[in-house]
């Protein structure tokens, strides 16, 4: 049976890590773009530990390490930013062209679809079917 085998390397040893996910909390799952967004949006790293379930030490580090290394992390964040929003709208698209495709499979192919359809239309609105 293969395995999948998890690249990680540290990056700040007992603090943060570097997974398959990008920058993590040692330990955890918790990336640290997901800390700045929750930072960028106002919430005070107090409420943010509660959230993340961090204890204080590890979100003391935490913070530490992205004051310490602001610019390379600020950087790099902007990468993941720019990448999931492009990830988002190609994903938009593809639903938007399918949802296109769902509508134009809906219309009726000829005159008897067309009164099928109709009726159908008019039982529900209705209430019977």
């Amino acid at each position: 049976m293969p395995t999948t085998e998890i690249l990680e390397t540290l990056v700040a040893p007992g603090i943060v890590r570097r997974s398959d996910r990008g920058l993590c909390v040692a330990g955890k799952r918790i990336t640290l773009y997901l800390i700045m967004d929750y930072l960028k949006a106002g919430w005070p790293p107090r409420l943010l530990r509660h959230q993340l379930l961090l204890s204080e030490e590890e979100m003391n580090q935490v913070m530490s390490y992205l004051d310490s290394h602001r610019a390379e992390f600020e950087a790099e964040y902007q990468q993941v930013v720019q990448y999931n929003e492009d990830l988002e709208r190609h994903y938009r698209e593809q639903e938007l062209e399918l949802r296109k495709k769902i509508a134009r499979s809906r219309q009726p192919k000829d005159a008897r679809e067309a009164v099928i359809l109709a009726r159908l239309t008019a039982l529900r609105q209705a209430g019977k079917l």
